[in-house]
């Protein structure tokens, strides 16, 4: 009797095996592009008139572009049934830490040339660096208890709170994107708005969190009251 009901499953396992194996394959292309297009550009002169800043922008773009996808993952999986990117969260994260690294490896190592006296002056003295540079290091805890392990010694409640700093990073990346950019300030405002969506969509969950938290403790001090 066992046997025709492990036949049909064991094929639907493989089955979404391979789709899981495939979405994250997807993911891994879509987010590794971008660099390739850049490659592409660079030797075909793509860049325009100043490549170093062209690369700078891309980079910079991609990571906060990544950054927004990455906070999308809860809200289209509460708000739609999809979670195809919940499963693929932590991927799309390490990827947003991945290209700030670069971004800022490549202001060092290209546009400053390892200047380090230019490079102290410009995180003390300049407002978007700083500001840009806050942004990459509250990336920094995020990336490195980005894994299960780090998530059973902090505890998931603890894990969870130290993972919602992502929104600061955010923020500031948006606000360094903002300063950086002279004229055209669409984009910055665009993401501030994408940003202000995404968090406006947990409000309701963390609420409700927040309510089913304190109710035991208010019924407990009742009872102990009466």
């Amino acid at each position: 009797m066992a046997t025709p009901i492990l036949q049909p499953t064991a094929p639907r396992r493989e089955n979404g095996r391979l789709r899981r194996r495939a979405w994250r394959a997807a993911v891994w292309a879509a987010c590794l592009a971008p660099l390739g297009k850049m490659a592409v550009d660079g030797f075909t002169a793509g860049l325009g008139a100043n490549p170093i800043e062209a690369v700078l922008n891309r980079l910079g773009f991609w990571t906060i572009t990544w950054l927004a996808v990455t906070l999308a993952a809860t809200p289209a999986n509460d708000l739609l049934g999809w979670s195809g990117l919940l499963r693929v969260r932590r991927l799309l994260g390490l990827f947003a830490f991945g290209y700030g690294c670069a971004h800022f490896a490549f202001y060092v190592a290209v546009d400053k040339f390892f200047d380090w006296r230019t490079i102290a002056a410009d995180l003390t003295k300049r407002p978007f660096i700083m500001v840009g540079f806050g942004a990459l290091l509250v990336l920094v805890p995020l990336a490195i208890t980005s894994t299960a392990g780090w998530i059973r010694r902090l505890g998931y409640r603890r894990w969870k709170r130290l993972h919602r700093l992502v929104y600061g990073a955010a923020a500031l990346a948006v606000v360094h994107f903002l300063w950086r950019v002279k004229a055209d300030h669409r984009r910055p405002l665009l993401f501030a708005a994408v940003f202000a969506l995404l968090l406006a969509a947990r409000a309701p969950s963390w609420l409700r969190a927040g309510r089913a938290r304190s109710a035991p403790a208010g019924g407990g001090r009742q009872a102990e009251g009466a």
